[in-house]
């Protein structure tokens, strides 16, 4: 048996999430030992705002932002292997994906923040960073990356499933049945999801995010601002597809609502119930499109519970349920997507799925930063 940690801070900015898992030799058999996550210091998750757009110095930034990131990821390193007891000699490697700032595939490049070896040292084991850039390189989207491990732990004999995680981006994965080569996984980017939640809940109470959807669940969804933002040209691009913070952002929703308001303000509980409506719509249209014949959710945005009941009113008929469902806690799900990814570059395997992210063909995914000598 091998052992990976993965590591995950994606676009919601809320915190780093954290998953040791255990594989059996030969890659069979899977499963989540522990989960941990910290959230991020309000100083370092401003500054990775901030340096979503340009702005002055930005490089030097950018570069103390990496080392800071590496060590929150090292402090939950620290704590997996503290409540596993396991010593850091016991994990093959960690898969980090460090944290998106600039994702332009269609210009070829991705960016994710992050120090490797700054993070190697400080937990003395081997990490594998850089996951998207090869995939780009072979004209792909770099993303999303997650639907080839959501194929290996979730397929069914008989379902066609579809796994969608909400995170700060929603995205989908359609796993269809039965043997892995009688038809191919695809997935996608479906739109925004906690990243505009988060953010204008932040702007309109200071809380980080809208616990349970309660703030929400007591606005009213606008039909017209909805029906706006649904004309945004991205939701009407065929797959593959990506996104992210640079273009669903503040100043996108800034936009939209300044363009789509009366003389009265919109109230902000309304707006944000209209942003769950518009998650919800957006993803349960994917997966009817899909033909999916149940959907498990992962990410932050599955202990939403408004979130949740309105996807499940817009998927109807089709059952909506948490990856809890299928055995892993569905916070722990995209780390544990990114351990399975690092154990996938230490064997020389392919990490992508072109059926997903467009990419020429399947590539090895990641850089390997080694640490300091074992004594």
């Amino acid at each position: 048996m091998r052992r990976f940690i993965g590591l995950m801070s994606g676009t919601s900015l809320d915190a780093v999430d954290g998953a040791l898992i255990e594989l059996d030799e030969g890659g069979a058999g899977l499963r989540t030992a522990a989960f941990a996550s910290h959230p991020f210091d309000h100083a370092l998750r401003d500054e990775l705002e901030a340096l979503q757009e340009p702005g002055p110095d930005e490089l030097s930034r950018a570069a103390m932002s990496a080392n800071r990131l590496a060590d929150a990821y090292a402090r939950v390193v620290a704590r997996l292997l503290a409540e596993t007891g396991c010593p850091a000699s016991a994990i093959t490697a960690i898969g980090a994906h460090g944290q998106t700032v600039r994702h332009r595939p269609e210009l070829g490049y991705t960016i994710q923040l992050l120090n490797p070896a700054r993070l190697a040292e400080a937990c003395g084991i081997a990490v594998v960073s850089d996951l998207r850039a090869a995939d780009v390189a072979a004209g792909g989207q770099g993303a999303p990356l997650a639907p080839a491990f959501h194929a290996q732990v979730f397929r069914h004999a008989a379902e066609r499933r579809a796994v969608v995680n909400l995170g700060g981006i929603a995205n989908v994965s359609l796993v269809p049945p039965g043997a892995p080569d009688a038809e191919a996984v695809l997935g996608f980017d479906t739109g925004p999801a906690n990243t505009l939640l988060d953010g204008w809940c932040r702007r309109y109470t200071g809380a980080a995010f809208d616990c349970g959807g309660d703030w929400a669940r007591g606005g009213r969804s606008d039909a017209a601002l909805l029906e706006a933002w649904l004309a945004e040209p991205y939701f009407g691009v065929a797959p593959p597809k990506s996104t992210g913070r640079d273009l669903f952002n503040s100043d996108w929703l800034d936009r939209s609502l300044a363009a789509t308001s009366d003389a009265r303000a919109p109230d902000p509980c309304d707006v944000q119930a209209t942003l769950v409506e518009l998650t919800a719509v957006t993803v349960a249209r994917a997966c009817r499109a899909l033909r999916s014949d149940r959907i498990f959710v992962c990410g932050g945005g599955a202990r939403n519970r408004f979130l949740m009941e309105r996807l499940a009113a817009h998927a109807a008929p089709t059952p909506v349920a948490s990856t809890q469902a299928l055995g892993i806690d569905p916070q722990a799900v995209e780390a544990a997507a990114f351990a399975w990814l690092a154990a996938q570059r230490v064997d020389r395997l392919p990490g992508n799925l072109p059926s997903v992210t467009g990419a020429r063909g399947a590539r090895v995914l990641g850089l390997l930063a080694e640490p300091r000598p074992r004594e």
